[in-house]
């Protein structure tokens, strides 16, 4: 089971962009916690505490306020314009006895021998949407590349080795990461060693011709 990351909350009472404004001066990210048939609280957490689970890429939480304890999974992060500040995050109340739709970043392991023969390593896929038990959500889907050859590739279809209770949610032959051989330029290369050539010149040309036809 999952390990949820504890966190304190307080709630908010202000309500606008005015308000989000100020919390965010203060330190605070505003956050909602919705879902199970309840209304939405609005909520305000430490942006020392969302940041490190964010980039945790944790999903379970205990949320803690006003002496209630509420399990919830972390269910969209917003970023400012640069991509810095969090600036809202939404949690989802969930039973850990039911099994939820979410989204988690791959995590690939090793290094690939194709890579190593002069194979460019593409990851077309950086997250999957997965299905679990509420209490099971991994914080990723580790993938081992220490196999992976120029020119393979590995598929949905070959993440076999999941953690208990996990379902991938999407096509089996989508392509997650692959080795491919380097791109051919366009421009022919210029070979340095060879010959120069000199340039023809028009006008002596001509005149040659024009000498040879007296």
């Amino acid at each position: 089971m999952a390990n949820a990351t504890k966190i304190e909350a307080q709630k908010r009472t202000g309500k606008g962009s005015r308000a989000a404004a100020r919390l965010r001066q203060e330190g605070l990210v505003p956050t909602n916690l919705y879902g199970h048939g309840q209304e939405s609280t609005p909520l305000s957490v430490s942006q020392d505490v969302v940041r490190p689970l964010v980039y945790s890429g944790h999903k379970l939480v205990e949320i803690h306020c006003d002496g209630k304890v509420e399990t919830a999974l972390v269910r969209e992060v917003q970023w400012d314009a640069f991509s810095k500040t969090i600036t809202h995050v939404d949690f989802m109340r969930i039973d850990v006895n039911e099994r939820v739709h979410t989204v988690v970043p791959v995590q690939l392991r090793g290094t690939a021998p194709g890579v190593l023969l002069g194979g460019i390593l593409e990851q077309p896929v950086h997250s999957l949407h997965i299905e679990a038990s509420a209490a099971d959500v991994p914080d990723s889907i580790v993938i081992k590349i220490d196999q992976l050859q120029l020119g393979q590739s590995i598929h949905v279809r070959d993440l076999t080795d999941l953690p208990e209770g996990v379902t991938i949610k999407g096509a089996a032959d989508q392509v997650i990461v692959h080795v491919v051989s380097p791109r051919a330029e366009d421009a022919k290369a210029v070979d340095v060693n060879a010959a120069p050539t000199q340039p023809e010149v028009v006008g002596k040309k001509k005149k040659d011709e024009e000498g040879d036809s007296k």
